[in-house]
């Protein structure tokens, strides 16, 4: 066997989506001889990400090049190697052109006269989506906008011309629906029921359905509308659409609206609004002063009647002084952490809580609950801070979300030496099964609750704050 070796190149002009180089990077680092392996955009991010290995990135690296880094334990395997980069290449272009015999459209406008009813899924990066949204709202046809990075201009524009059609934008950024029994995006497995959602964000809805379902409470529709919807700048324009459009849904008996912090105004009006509708709306909106999301959900409970159950928790965590430090794949769960800690330790009380969905680091790479490996990076970090007390993390469970979080993040969790509390979001039904991944994580030593809001609390009672 001959020495290790590094080897890192650029391949100019060639380009994939992160989610396909996601799968190469994966294929590769099971190649023989492979220590480790990354293949992906030169994003400002990625370039981080790969120096951070300890990769050396040329410095005429570009966000329009190719980056193929690898490691290896024998040089005299980098041929090989790099043969099978270009082999995981050739298989994820084939899966990703398909062989049907027929050729898949080529414009928005196209799948639309194929599939007169269908609802538009976009899910290209941000500069292009506001393009193909329009063209669906053109077509007559309502919109889900999986994509980030979209300008707020775009956004208004696009929701100012389906509310003038009677037609829904869901997004941009919206991660999670459910319409017509179907999952769209990062979605749960849920029963049918009496309870429809209309969310201003996607983990915040994830959290409610996982928390209805464990209470027994179906959900008939879930209607994303992005995180900005309740802004200043947006007005609630999605959100009155979706309310309406549940409102006259004779399977709806009562309407969660749940949002990050909204403005106060726009709050106000939307309540006005919601207050006009034949259904009962309640408002599971976070914020200072405003209740959690559980306790939001257990609000929803109660008015049906229904019993609330005891949020499960599986594990011990030990207690140990110093500051949490929360590393979440949930803009929303991070938000609501955020909120909770200011309230019971106070805003200066040095906790931190990290959005890893957060438009800055999804730039050219894939979401956190798809690619863990941004988070697990800045876990070992987190780890080695001698004034971390605490790490608070969160797992969200789904349809498109990464099939098995636990497989990465147990053994991470089983080398730090802070103790962990893990809040995981899913349903009995989720495919990465539920049971499975709360065994695995409170196995590797995280105490691992179903609530985010009591995970957070639990968090800062072991680091020495309030209980």
């Amino acid at each position: 066997m001959s020495a290790p070796t590094t080897h890192v190149e650029l391949r100019p002009g060639a380009y994939a989506d992160s989610v396909t180089l996601l799968q190469v990077s994966r294929a590769v680092q099971q190649l023989d001889a492979v220590v480790a392996a990354q293949v992906a955009m030169a994003t400002p991010l990625n370039v981080d990400v790969l120096v951070g290995m300890g990769f050396e990135v040329p410095d005429e690296a570009t966000p329009n090049d190719l980056v193929v880094a690898l490691r290896l334990d024998d040089a005299a395997a980098l041929a090989d190697a790099l043969a099978g980069v270009d082999r995981a290449l050739q298989d994820a272009n084939r899966r990703d052109t398909g062989t049907s015999e027929l050729a898949p459209p080529r414009t928005t406008a196209g799948a639309f006269r194929r599939t007169p009813d269908a609802v538009a899924l976009v899910s290209v990066p941000g500069a292009s989506a506001f393009v193909e949204a329009m063209d669906a709202l053109e077509a007559g046809h309502d919109v889900m906008v999986f994509s980030d990075n979209v300008p707020l201009w775009q956004e208004v524009a696009l929701k100012r011309v389906a509310a003038e059609r009677g037609l829904l934008v869901m997004g941009p950024d919206c991660g999670t629906a459910v319409v017509g029994g179907l999952g769209l995006g990062f979605a749960n497995v849920v029963a049918p029921g009496p309870v429809g959602v209309v969310a201003a964000s996607g983990t915040g809805c994830q959290q409610v359905l996982a928390l209805l379902d464990h209470a027994g409470v179906g959900v008939s529709s879930a209607l994303g509308v992005g995180g900005r919807d309740l802004s200043a700048e947006v007005g609630g324009l999605a959100t009155r659409e979706a309310l309406r459009r549940l409102d006259e849904d004779p399977a709806v008996e009562l309407v969660v609206l749940v949002s990050k912090p909204p403005a106060a105004a726009v709050a106000a009006d939307v309540e006005a609004y919601a207050g006009g509708l034949a259904t009962p709306v309640l408002q599971a909106l976070l914020g200072p002063g405003r209740p959690d999301l559980t306790a939001a959900t257990e609000a929803v409970l109660r008015r049906l009647g229904h019993a609330v159950p005891a949020w499960p928790v599986v594990g011990t965590a030990a207690p140990r002084a110093g500051v949490v430090r929360g590393l979440f794949v949930g803009g929303t769960l991070a938000g609501e952490a955020r909120l909770i800690a200011a309230e019971v330790d106070g805003a200066d009380a040095g906790h931190t809580f990290v959005d890893f969905g957060d438009d800055e680091y999804t730039t050219g790479r894939a979401h956190p609950m798809i690619d863990p490996s941004i988070r697990l990076e800045h876990l070992a970090r987190a780890a080695e801070d001698p004034t971390t007390g605490v790490l608070l993390l969160d797992v969200v469970l789904g349809h498109g979300a990464e099939p098995d979080p636990a497989g990465s993040l147990a053994p991470a969790l089983a080398a730090v030496d802070r103790p962990v509390v893990v809040s995981v979001v899913g349903t009995a039904g989720d495919p990465q099964g539920l049971d499975r991944q709360v065994r695995a994580l409170a196995d590797a030593g995280a105490e691992v609750h179903l609530s985010n809001a009591g995970a957070t609390r639990r968090a800062l009672e072991l680091s020495g704050g309030a209980s």
